[in-house]
């Protein structure tokens, strides 16, 4: 899997590295490790004039036949990294599932059209 990880507006640190691939990287087991690519942008948000600062977190994941996306803002940087990866775990647990199902019933759909001789 190739991981990309870019800072928006703070300076990314070995630390923040470190914690936002291995949470990408615990994400391909739900998958079978058929994660193809990822990208995480991480940074801050200055513009909730109520709240102070807020940290956001996106992740796009290249999964066969789809892509999948989550962004997430949190007062804490990890804390918005986790919620991203909770949610794109269980969107990944659900496409699987999909996918699972649709091909069951292609194996279905041929076994009706297979021919039936009658002797």
């Amino acid at each position: 899997m190739i991981i990309q990880i870019t800072g928006k507006g703070i300076e990314l640190t070995p630390a923040i590295k470190d914690y936002a691939s291995q949470k990408v990287e615990s994400l391909n087991k739900f998958y079978n490790n058929r994660i193809t690519m990822a990208e995480i942008v991480v940074g801050i948000n200055n513009r909730h004039h109520r709240k102070g600062d807020m940290f956001i977190a996106e992740f796009k994941l290249d999964v066969p036949g789809k892509s999948l996306f989550s962004a997430k803002q949190a007062e804490n940087l990890y804390f918005a990294i986790d919620q991203v990866k909770d949610y794109l775990q269980g969107e990944l647990k659900k496409y699987k599932l999909k996918q699972r199902i649709s091909e069951k019933d292609k194996k279905i759909s041929r076994k009706n059209k297979e021919y039936q001789v009658e002797l």
